[in-house]
């Protein structure tokens, strides 16, 4: 979709992401206007390097945090004003390391791995509704509308989906 310029994917990466990253920043000690610059900074770019990111090595979500910490430790050398941590100035000391433990990035790498081969055994129909219910944050009554079926329906194919989501985790992850 990012090679293609696909403005639509965009639009739902940035919404999905970008309070996020804001806040990821602003928990680091960012202020909010710098941090809401260095998240459509990171957006933008997570956008242009889209074709490097290789799901082998990290999560979506931790390469995408890792370049926002990426761009604010880079804002704060460019500034000369040496590295902030919580409105202070530290005399140029690196931020402190905010990513997950390694354990963890795994762990959640794997998790991710798994959730995606579950989500490849739904039926087209269940795949669907999860999607638009979680991943595009879409209510109930609109998915109904925009698929033409009923509401009933629809919370069906979400209930089913998520109990055989929650079996096929249960069997890929050990």
């Amino acid at each position: 979709m990012a090679e293609k310029g696909d403005r639509q994917a965009f639009a739902v990466l940035f919404r999905h992401f970008a309070p996020r990253v804001k806040a990821y920043l602003m928990r680091g000690g960012s202020a909010e206007g710098l941090a809401e610059e260095l998240a459509q900074e990171t957006l933008v770019s997570v956008w242009r390097k889209a074709a490097m990111f290789d799901p082998r090595q990290a999560g979506v979500s931790t390469w995408i945090f890792t370049i926002a910490r990426n761009l604010r430790v880079d804002h704060f050398r460019r500034q000369g004003q040496g590295v902030f941590v919580d409105g202070e100035d530290n005399d140029g000391a690196e931020l402190p390391d905010t990513a997950p433990p390694l354990d963890e990035q795994l762990r959640a790498g794997r998790r991710e791995r798994s959730v995606r081969e579950a989500l490849s055994r739904l039926s087209a129909e269940q795949a669907q509704v999860l999607h638009l219910s979680f991943y595009e944050d879409q209510p109930h009554a609109r998915i109904a509308q925009d698929l033409g079926i009923p509401l009933g329906t629809v919370k069906s194919r979400v209930r089913l989906a998520v109990n055989h989501l929650r079996r096929l985790l249960d069997e890929l992850e050990p």
